[in-house]
């Protein structure tokens, strides 16, 4: 199937960071900043914003690789956001550039691919899995 997707297509995913976004709360760490996970998070939330819209409904992307640097912490009560940008589009693979903020600096960069799924084939294998 084509989905049309072109380079260029952005997303974005913002929050404003509460004590359950912190490494502490998270257990990745031991600082109530911004936990790397969270971080990865916007930007896989992000990268998802940029291509869901445009794909028929019975399709989804899921994450396949993250390759990212934390740059900077990000304390509790700033806003910290992500905005992806569609690099490259290989058949269902899809290649993101990611870029994470907060109120004052870049605190992440990197690379995010996804994968462009069909939702119930891949829910009936994972059922599948289950059971094998």
């Amino acid at each position: 199937m084509e989905f049309n997707l072109k380079k260029g297509l952005q997303g974005k995913e913002k929050i404003t960071v509460e004590n359950k976004d912190t490494a502490v709360a998270f257990g990745s760490g031991g600082v109530e900043v911004l936990a790397t996970p969270i971080m990865i998070g916007l930007m896989e939330g992000a990268a998802k914003a940029a291509v869901e819209p445009r794909l028929p409904s019975e399709y989804k992307t899921v994450g396949t690789l993250v390759n990212v640097k934390h740059l900077a912490a990000t304390p509790v009560g700033m806003k910290a956001w992500a905005e992806a940008e569609l690099i490259e589009v290989d058949g269902r693979r899809l290649v993101f550039k990611v870029v994470a903020y907060d109120e004052k600096e870049k605190i992440g960069e990197g690379i995010h691919e996804r994968f462009i799924i069909n939702l119930q084939k891949f829910m009936e294998k994972n059922e599948k899995k289950k059971h094998s």
